[in-house]
């Protein structure tokens, strides 16, 4: 079979339904549960339209795409799959690596998929503004792009290191017409109250999911928008996934390894997911979520009941988390800064189905800028923790003469985060881990539960 460099589908071969994996879980996942009561709970009604909800216990295997949100998606899907023949040179393997890149999105990043969705089905249930956080910005750019899409307003919280690192990002998400502020900001009683405590508080996607939270139950006309994390998110990102196996059909190859990084875990849950029927019956594929050492949810955080934001007003959910309280550092991976998992992820990680890495930002941003040299994409900081275990497999095959297939989710490009680069280069960038007292502390603030 001749080799291909690109592999590439057309705009029939865009998939018609999104894949939930709650149809094929080997043990369902446990419920959310309600902040006051912590009983048993769907996502707040005045926080989420009534069929985001239906889409978030669902059961049913395929979810259609509506015909609106695919003529979206026919902008920049499908997405090319690459081979990396250059890196697997450098490298000198004998593997084959693959990477599904979404940067090619008009947001930069996989993250649209979800945001047009949302959107969609916001403006279907007659809501007029949507408000949400954002980390490193692109789930706020992919949010702004959805809302002008569809004509809803947009509030945006910026986590306030990352609003004062890319402001590029801000200005991107202003352009297509929502409104930014840093998080903690002055704009609601709870980052008042955060702002008291601490004027210099850097913010985190606790803070800020609190702050879009507070400000979408005091609107009747807003609903809040989340980019990661929970089911139907996820689900959503599916189409990535789905790609990518049509795309391997075309190649004759088939993922012996799957890596992609995870903050709440949406892009690497979107690339895997559609591959877990297989593995379901027998297929061998190791899955890697790949994490930053910094904010090691995955790793270093215990699977248990917590809060999805800082100030305990969102559901509770089984998570792998560092703590609700957790305010990680201002590393340049601001995507990646989240107390915890995606529940879909952290249930497949206990189960055993994915495996977990941390990984430090110096060796983070070296196999990133190996990754730029020899592919010709800067990739964002998020991915690169992902691109820097994929080397790591490469040179295992290397060294075991072993040809596996390996496949990379590149969620997105770099181009607004050459700061990050720029440090790195001028030999400024440090390695930071999490201190273990800090997770103790935040650990000490989980929510009593009685459900087993």
């Amino acid at each position: 079979m001749k080799q291909l460099t690109k592999i590439i589908l057309n705009e029939n071969e865009i998939p018609a339904a999104w894949y939930n994996v709650q149809a094929d879980l080997p043990k369902p996942l446990p419920p959310i549960l309600h902040p006051g009561t912590k009983e048993p709970t769907i996502l707040p009604p005045p926080l989420f339209p009534k069929a985001l909800n239906d889409q978030e216990f669902s059961k049913e295997r395929y979810i259609q795409i509506p015909e609106e949100v695919l003529d979206i998606y026919k902008l920049y899907r499908p997405t090319p799959l690459f081979r990396a023949y250059r890196l697997e040179k450098a490298l000198d393997t004998p593997a084959k690596i693959y990477y599904k890149y979404e940067g090619v999105s008009p947001a930069g990043s996989h993250k649209l998929n979800t945001a047009v969705a949302q959107a969609y089905y916001n403006k279907k249930e007659g809501v007029k503004r949507l408000a949400t956080e954002t980390g490193a910005g692109q789930w706020g750019t992919a949010l702004s792009m959805g809302c002008n899409f569809f004509g809803l307003e947009c509030k945006v919280y910026m986590v306030k290191v990352s609003y004062n690192q890319k402001p590029y990002r801000r200005i991107m998400m202003e352009t297509f017409g929502a409104k930014v502020v840093p998080s903690p900001s002055p704009d609601t009683d709870f980052g008042k109250r955060i702002l008291a405590e601490d004027p210099n508080n850097p913010g985190s996607l606790g803070i800020a999911i609190s702050e879009a939270v507070e400000d979408a139950f005091k609107h009747d006309d807003t609903r809040y928008s989340l980019g990661s994390v929970l089911n139907h998110v996820l689900m959503h990102q599916t189409i990535i996934g789905l790609e990518t196996k049509k795309q391997l059909e075309k190649t004759g190859d088939y993922p012996d390894i799957i890596v992609g990084c995870v903050g709440g875990g949406s892009n690497f849950a979107g690339m895997f997911l559609p591959f877990i029927p297989d593995k379901l019956k027998g297929k061998k594929t190791t899955i890697i979520a790949v994490e930053p050492e910094a904010c090691p949810s995955v790793t270093r955080g215990p699977y248990t009941w917590d809060y999805g934001d800082c100030a305990g007003m969102a559901p509770i959910a089984m998570m792998h988390t560092l703590g609700h309280t957790f305010v990680p550092p201002g590393i340049h991976a601001g995507g990646l800064r989240y107390h915890g998992m995606a529940p879909i992820v952290s249930h497949l990680v206990n189960l055993g189905y994915v495996e977990a890495r941390a990984v430090p930002q110096v060796a983070t941003f070296t196999a990133a800028v190996k990754f730029a040299r020899t592919e010709g994409i800067l990739p964002a900081p998020e991915p690169s923790h992902a691109i820097k275990v994929v080397m790591d497999e490469a040179l295992k095959c290397k060294e075991s003469g072993q040809k596996k297939t390996i496949v990379l989710a590149l969620s997105g490009h770099g181009y607004f985060d050459l700061g990050a680069y720029e440090q790195f280069l001028s030999g400024k960038l440090e390695d930071y881990a999490y201190p273990e007292e800090k997770v103790k502390e935040a650990l000490a603030h989980l929510p009593q539960v009685n459900i087993t």
